[in-house]
């Protein structure tokens, strides 16, 4: 049983590899983004 085991688990591998080379690495996520405050002009009138 070990050995289908071991089997198994270089099969994953080698298919993770291969999604990984076809699709590139999982996605990462996307960083928060920081507010940056920009000033307005004032507006008369």
């Amino acid at each position: 049983m070990d050995y289908i085991d071991k089997v198994i688990e270089k099969l994953r591998e080698w298919a993770q590899k291969i999604i990984d080379a076809l699709l590139g690495p999982e996605p990462e996520p996307e960083p928060e983004l920081i507010p940056i405050p920009v000033r307005e002009p004032r507006r008369r009138g």
